[in-house]
């Protein structure tokens, strides 16, 4: 297993955090969430993503206190490479 160093933790976070927001879009116009957590202009709301399964495109999305469970494979295996180091 390989050290994981603060520069590969920073680095492999930004590239998260890309495709999180690479998501939003795509996520806004298929679903349609209630109260403040789905004002199209809120960025102060948090966001938090977890590819659950890869093969079969299975998000879990997290914003605000609501969960999202989208299923989009080419979105998954877009996160998936670009949280992988470059060899």
């Amino acid at each position: 297993m390989s050290h994981l160093t603060r520069r590969r933790f920073l680095s492999r976070g930004s590239v998260a955090l890309a495709g999180a927001l690479a998501v939003v879009p795509v996520v806004s116009g298929a679903v349609k969430l209630t109260g403040p957590a789905a004002t199209p202009g809120d960025t102060s709301v948090p966001l938090v993503v977890h590819v659950r399964d890869v093969a079969s495109g299975e998000i879990s999305m997290l914003v605000g206190t609501e969960q999202v469970i989208v299923r989009d494979q080419a979105l998954a295996l877009r996160l998936y490479a670009a949280a992988r180091p470059s060899r």
